[in-house]
């Protein structure tokens, strides 16, 4: 089992960044596929980016391509999305995410994780 707890979220203006951590807790952290979701109010949670294991793979939901950046580092226990450019319809609460499974180059689902942290919130002002 592992335990995730995000931080770095805050207000931020349009065209600013932000970095998002999510520190898990355990020493099976390299053993799992890592993602950021999203929900913004009112709608589903989605799904952001993830990390292979190794974190030499990773996948974006097309609204963050080219401008959000996931990253690991598993001596940390640690994974990060930089966010850049943002927008103030990347305004949600961020979630991190761990999944036992295979990594595979695609669009996740949150029904597909294993685990959850309990958010924390990004809020772009225009």
């Amino acid at each position: 089992q592992v335990q995730l707890e995000e931080s770095g979220g805050g207000l931020v203006q349009a065209g600013g960044s932000l970095r998002l951590s999510c520190a898990a807790s355990g020493r099976t952290f390299s053993s799992y596929v890592m993602g950021w979701f999203r929900q913004a109010p009112g709608k589903e949670r989605t799904f952001v980016a993830v990390i292979s294991r190794s974190g030499s793979g990773t996948s974006y939901a097309d609204s963050v391509k080219g401008r959000f950046t996931i990253s690991r580092d598993n001596a940390k226990n640690t994974v990060y999305l930089q966010m850049n450019s943002l927008k103030p319809e990347d305004t949600a609460i961020y979630y991190c995410a761990a999944d036992a499974g295979l990594y595979s180059a695609r669009v996740y689902y949150y029904n597909e994780m294993d685990y959850w942290g309990k958010g924390t919130l990004v809020t772009v002002s225009s």
